[in-house]
């Protein structure tokens, strides 16, 4: 199992899949087993789990 990426409040990720409004960066808002996440095109928040998250995660923009 490879270590967690380190993530921090505030940081801005690009997934690999845009989101349905066609903005596919995303702000770090909540961090704990599941990471709140906000569309910096569309304002949107999600929940994902750690997990999950670390497999969508493109490129970590700090």
């Amino acid at each position: 199992m490879p270590p967690p990426i380190p993530l921090n409040l505030n940081d801005v990720v690009q997934l690999r899949k845009p989101h349905a409004c066609g903005g596919n960066t995303w702000r770090i808002v909540r961090l704990g087993a599941d990471i709140g996440l906000r569309c910096e095109t569309c304002g949107r928040r999600v929940l994902l789990p750690r997990s999950e998250l670390e497999r969508r995660i493109k490129r970590v923009n700090e």
